[in-house]
């Protein structure tokens, strides 16, 4: 009878293994000849990265929007799939194949996250299917030279934290034995970590094991012996670079904070500027966010086709940056879908980027793609909540921001 079983198990697993091989056999190169133009997208829209997934996926879809008004491309409309992993590693990967070989997108565009982008990029690149403008500036999706599939528009988080440990030395004047570390436990944390220790060797850390480091569990909110690590440093931590969600990072400041820990509190841009400010209330004065994208009441161009293209789309809609994000890194995507020749296909789109060379869509700076270069923006601005309302300012002004009652 075991051995029935057994053959039985054997016998379903092969069934398991054709009937996948026929549903992944459409050739990831297939023109696109359906009425629509078809992206997908594996986000948080549960879960306590929901806001942030929520934010991206509702930029993407007042660009396609915006588009589809002017027409479309070559008559086409823009349409987007969009599935819930949760900001789960083990949710992503079915989404993925869902989407690429069930729906069969034109490209994966916006996914948020590096511990699930870790997850996807293989999928997507196995099929040869743009893997484009994930939000995460982890350097697992920035190698060098670049994968022809995985195409980025935001600065990299190693970009981020070099660029708090610049101002952090040169404008507030302190020593690399004094910035410590907060961050989660996964490839998400070390990649902004990792970024910050090389910019404290160029400005002199000689032993990278005295830096302090607290981590704490994706998606949970225990910060505690994170912050008894730091507590415990034996030189005083007057500034702590926290790479993580808002809710933990939130959590993290209100402990440090009534345990009168006097210190700059540093974020990357993937912590989500308004959640923290709004979860923070009152003990968010202060804090520093780095944004990847231009302050949405910026008065550049493209930022107010921004607000146009989102009230169009949901007048209810409040800005935000990871919806401008989202909505820039579209831009991109379509100013190459545009300039295409020929059929629409994946290979042909990730083409089309690479040959976009230096084009400006109303920022105030140029982009760039090339085959050897792979993202399209580099620049880190710095942001201050104050009086829960997320400011910008310039990096040289953050030593008295800061320090404002």
């Amino acid at each position: 009878m075991e051995q029935l079983r057994t053959i039985r198990t054997a016998i379903g697993w092969w069934l398991v293994g054709i009937i996948a091989f026929i549903v992944a056999t459409p050739t990831a190169l297939a023109e696109s000849t359906a009425d629509d133009l078809v992206f997908g997208m594996s986000t948080a829209l549960s879960g306590p990265a929901a806001e942030l997934g929520r934010n991206m996926k509702q930029g993407v879809e007042a660009a396609l929007a915006e588009a589809n008004r002017q027409g479309g491309v070559r008559g086409k409309e823009l349409r987007l799939v969009a599935l819930d992993d949760g900001y789960e590693p083990n949710r992503t990967a079915p989404n993925m194949h869902l989407l690429i070989e069930d729906q069969q997108v034109l490209a994966v565009v916006g996914n948020v996250g590096t511990p699930t982008a870790v997850v996807a990029e293989p999928i997507a690149t196995s099929r040869q299917t743009l893997f484009y403008g994930a939000y995460t500036g982890a350097g697992v999706l920035r190698k060098s030279p670049p994968e022809r599939f995985v195409i980025n528009y935001r600065a990299s988080y190693s970009e981020e934290t070099s660029a708090m440990v610049d101002s952090l030395i040169e404008h507030f004047g302190l020593q690399p034995e004094q910035i410590a570390f907060f961050t989660q436990r996964d490839a998400f944390g070390d990649a902004g970590y990792i970024g910050a220790v090389q910019a404290l060797e160029r400005h002199g850390l000689a032993d990278e094991t005295g830096i302090v480091h607290g981590r704490y569990e994706r998606n949970t909110v225990a910060v505690e012996n994170a912050l008894a690590d730091i507590l415990m440093a034996p030189e005083a931590v007057r500034a702590v670079i926290m790479v993580g969600a808002y809710e933990p990072c939130a959590a993290f400041i209100r402990l440090a904070k009534s345990t009168e820990l006097q210190a700059v509190y540093l974020n990357v841009s993937f912590v989500g500027a308004e959640p923290l400010a709004e979860a923070l209330g009152e003990q968010g004065d202060g804090v520093i966010v780095t944004q990847v994208v231009p302050h949405y009441d910026s008065h550049l161009p493209a930022v107010q086709r921004y607000h146009v293209a989102l009230q169009e789309f949901d007048p209810s809609a409040r800005p935000s940056f990871g919806s401008l994000e989202g909505y820039l890194s579209t831009q991109v995507l379509l100013t190459g879908l545009r300039r295409m020749e020929g059929p629409i296909d994946r290979r042909a789109l990730a083409g089309a980027l690479e040959d976009l060379g230096e084009f400006d869509i109303g920022l105030g700076e140029t982009l760039s793609y090339s085959p050897q270069d792979h993202q399209a923006s580099h620049h880190v601005w710095p942001t201050v909540i104050r009086a829960g309302r997320v400011q910008q300012v310039d990096w040289a002004e953050l030593p008295r921001e800061v320090s404002a009652p």
